[in-house]
């Protein structure tokens, strides 16, 4: 699904979209605030990109499809940083103020300029590869639980624990090198409720009466997150009757899956049948979101993906850059989910919560 067409709004947000839609969730400046002068929240941030340069060096060096990876991702280090001082002295430079849109944008421009496309590649891979072998395992255990308000918690919180497997994050990416990270314990793990947005037993009360005749899922990494934790619930879904359209970033940023990612694992993981673990995938599409970034502008995605969306009565914002640094207060005309986990401390400072919290927002039409 290439699209060659201008980009349209997303169909489904709260019209008019020019004045009730903002992408980005957390204020980093006011219009009282000096335009010439860095705000502490704006300051916070930058550092928080700054942060994460020596993790994304690291895998561009380690880039086999590039010529010169050492000497580009120290050159990609260097850029990447001085834009980002730059931001802290003149906010207004490189295109600012900032917001997690430009700062992502920046990062991703600077890489692709050297020449790296998909610095992660190697990882998803290796992810994907070992999520793909647990997840007959994880439907099964789904399978098994027959009350439907607990079987719907079960896929939630899989959801969750998925969304764990984010090398975006600084803490995270170290955690991950030294050890890997084990869905089942991640599952167990989960900080207790209520989460700092606990929206999950409404979404429980509606599930049990419910059916939705179709969901759109914008989708968030590689790994356990896409297929341990978004499939088994797509599955739920189709299972009930629902057709379920899975939104994919087009190109690569972090350890985002792709859609072209994303159709080839699906195809693995069907039968002859076309069955998904037993359960009829014909009402199953990927879809390309257009987007290029861990974060996530409604105003702005490929026409097919409208022209799919436009009836869809259940919209799903998963990970924390589409549901939560984004998107976290967008009005929809149907029923919406943002679900993620927070993984930032300047998030969970915004939301008063706490580090590794949980996100549930379900909103009614």
């Amino acid at each position: 699904m290439e699209s060659s067409s201008p980009s349209v709004p997303f169909p489904l947000l709260q019209a008019p979209v020019e004045s009730t839609y903002r992408a980005c969730t957390i204020p980093y400046r006011f219009p009282s605030d000096n335009p010439r002068k860095a705000t502490p929240v704006e300051i916070q941030w930058i550092d928080l990109f700054l942060n994460s340069v020596p993790s994304f060096r690291q895998r561009a060096e380690n880039d086999p499809t590039v010529p010169d990876a050492p000497a580009k991702a120290e050159k990609f280090a260097q850029r990447y940083t001085a834009m980002l001082e730059e931001m802290k002295k003149n906010p207004e430079s490189n295109g600012g103020p900032p917001d997690c849109i430009l700062l992502c944008r920046l990062r991703e421009l600077v890489l692709r300029e050297l020449g790296f496309r998909d610095i992660f590649k190697k990882v998803k891979d290796e992810e994907n590869a070992k999520a793909m072998s647990l997840f007959e395992g994880v439907v099964q255990r789904n399978d098994e639980i027959e009350d439907d308000g607990k079987r719907a918690e079960n896929l939630i919180r899989g959801i969750l624990a998925g969304n764990i497997f984010d090398l975006g994050s600084a803490q995270l990416a170290e955690v991950f090198a030294k050890d890997g990270m084990s869905f089942l314990a991640s599952c167990q793990n989960l900080v207790s409720r209520p989460w700092v947005i606990d929206d999950l037993d409404a979404f429980k009360n509606k599930w049990t009466k419910k059916s939705w005749e179709k969901a759109v899922i914008f989708v968030d990494n590689s790994g356990a997150d896409v297929i341990l934790g978004i499939l088994p619930f797509a599955r739920e879904l189709l299972r009930r009757g629902t057709k379920v359209i899975l939104a994919a970033n087009d190109m690569p940023s972090i350890n985002d899956v792709t859609y072209p990612e994303l159709a080839e694992i699906i195809n693995k993981l069907k039968d002859e049948n076309g069955k998904l673990a037993g359960v009829d995938a014909s009402e199953l599409l990927v879809a390309n979101s257009g987007n290029d970034l861990p974060v996530i502008d409604l105003s702005s995605v490929p026409p097919e993906l409208a022209y799919l969306a436009n009836d869809a009565d259940l919209v799903i914002l998963e990970g924390m850059g589409r549901a939560i640094e984004t998107n976290l207060y967008a009005q929809m005309k149907c029923d919406s989910v943002k679900i993620g986990m927070v993984k930032h401390p300047e998030v969970a400072q915004f939301l008063g919560g706490r580090l590794y919290d949980c996100v549930f927002k379900f909103n009614e039409a």
